[in-house]
């Protein structure tokens, strides 16, 4: 009879390594889709909810705080409890935030719905745990990858179909799409997800969430608000403030809690330090780059730059990127196989600057654009299917989730400087039309120059990281089948 321990009643019992990956890979999109789709309605939103424009920009807000806040709780809770556990909880989340949108006509539902909708940007990190402790170690590099992809594949789907429906439809349809998607990847997940076995038990760090929680809102309250607030506003600045008392003392207490929510000292090792400021700096980079080329499409022809098109051209536009990123992903794991995962960030490093350079002087033709976010597209696939397997090959199995999770959220604080950064460069560098003020093009080549140099410091940062070893640890729990944390019978 075998050791091995026996999976929970009522759990998946053999995984299918193929069934796993694409119901994985779906969940991916579903979240990404969720996140794009509220995009083609943000001007319309005021009429929509019947309020000010300002208090109507918080469903935007409000999904980025919450998933801010949820993901690293999430990654934790999972490897405690069970990682399928948690990525199921995620999913009816999303679902019931999708719902509560759908049947929304003023402002305070429309928030809530839209913060239950960021509790579940914890599918991605989780998903990818989950392929660490079910796959076989060949197909773990590759599977990770395409997980990894799947965040920018279904942010390029959802900009055309969401303004395809937002156009032919009433707006609540975007919703009740997103809902059907959650509850589709919730019942593949239920029947053919497996229950990890690797968990790291131990007790919850309540005053840890809480002060990560109290910490993040802070910072990125301020980095999304600062612009409308004003820079120097008291509300602005006593956020910062705020944000750098608490996330110390933060920090303080998790380094002396036996049972952190994070553990600092594993983030501290150089291959994951230099990952996580790495995914900043991509972050920024992939962010600067959906900034920018949407406003250039959309812009009137007479400005001399502008292309003058559609939401939904622009949207279409956009989509090839994302099919570039999971096409790229079988590309980057054989690198990451080969050369080890290092080379494959460095690598996607370059591409994506280079991607930026050509953008700087093809920005006349629509053909341009869509090269240009093909080329960045493809330096992105590389670099998110190297981060997990960095992350994975510098953790132990039971703290993978949490890790992963620690590693989106770095992803996610580099986009909302992009966003932040962007917004003033293009507030200050402004042309005239019709007695409107515009971005003006120069303001563009700023933003375009700020993604290459991003870029160029996740190269630095990444040439930082330890040398590839043939023995990859990321293989370790999958290769021999045992749990290498404590088993849960």
């Amino acid at each position: 009879m075998s050791d091995a321990p026996a999976r929970p009643a009522g759990a998946v019992t053999a995984p299918r390594p193929n069934a796993v990956v694409v119901v994985l890979a779906l969940a991916g999109i579903t979240v990404s889709l969720m996140q794009t789709l509220v995009i083609p309605i943000v001007p319309e939103l005021p009429v929509y909810l019947d309020a000010p424009a300002s208090d109507a920009a918080w469903a935007v807000t409000a999904t980025l705080l919450a998933a801010a806040v949820a993901t690293p709780v999430a990654g934790r809770l999972g490897d405690m409890f069970g990682k399928r556990r948690m990525l199921m909880v995620s999913l009816v989340l999303l679902v019931a935030g999708s719902v509560v949108c759908a049947l929304s006509d003023s402002l305070v539902p429309m928030i809530a719905g839209r913060t239950l909708q960021g509790l579940a940007a914890a599918v991605v990190p989780l998903g990818i745990s989950i392929m660490r402790d079910e796959l076989p170690p060949e197909r773990l590099a590759g599977s990770t990858a395409l997980m990894s992809a799947s965040l920018g594949f279904g942010g390029a789907l959802g900009l055309p179909a969401a303004a395809f429906i937002a156009d032919r439809f009433d707006w609540h349809v975007l919703f009740w799409t997103s809902a059907t998607l959650g509850v589709v990847a919730l019942a593949l997940g239920a029947a053919l997800v497996p229950e990890s076995l690797v968990r790291s038990g131990g007790r919850f760090d309540l005053p840890g969430s809480l002060g990560m929680a109290v910490g993040l809102v802070s910072l990125l309250l301020a980095v999304s608000k600062g612009a409308d607030w004003g820079w120097g506003s008291g509300t602005t600045l006593g956020l910062f403030a705020l944000a750098v008392v608490v996330l110390g003392a933060w920090g303080f207490y998790e380094l002396r809690t036996a049972e952190p929510l994070v553990d600092l000292r594993t983030t501290a090792r150089r291959q994951v330090l230099f990952t996580n400021l790495a995914s900043i700096a991509f972050g920024f980079s992939m962010f600067a780059m959906s900034l920018v080329l949407p406003q250039l499409l959309q812009l009137p022809a007479q400005t001399g730059y502008g292309l003058g098109k559609s939401m939904l051209t622009a949207g279409l536009v956009m989509a090839p990127q994302g099919l570039v990123m999971m096409a790229t992903a079988p590309v980057s794991a054989l690198i990451t196989r080969s050369r080890g995962p290092k080379t494959t960030l460095m690598t996607g490093a370059v591409v994506v600057a280079a991607g930026y350079g050509l953008d700087i002087v093809l920005m006349s033709e629509v053909w341009h654009l869509i090269l240009v976010s093909c080329v960045i597209g493809a330096g992105v696939g590389f670099a998110y299917g190297a981060m997990p397997a960095l992350i994975m090959g510098a953790v132990p199995a039971s703290e993978t989730a949490a890790a992963n999770s620690l590693n989106t959220l770095m992803r996610s604080i580099g986009t909302s400087v992009a966003s932040a950064v962007a917004g003033v460069v293009l507030a200050q560098l402004t042309t005239s039309l019709g007695g409107h003020a515009l971005p003006s093009e120069n303001g563009f080549k700023v933003i375009l120059a700020l993604g290459a140099g991003s870029a160029v410091l996740a190269f630095l940062l990444a040439a930082f990281l330890p040398r590839h070893r043939p023995a990859d640890p990321v293989a370790a729990p999958a290769a021999t089948g045992a749990p290498s944390a404590e088993p849960v019978g």
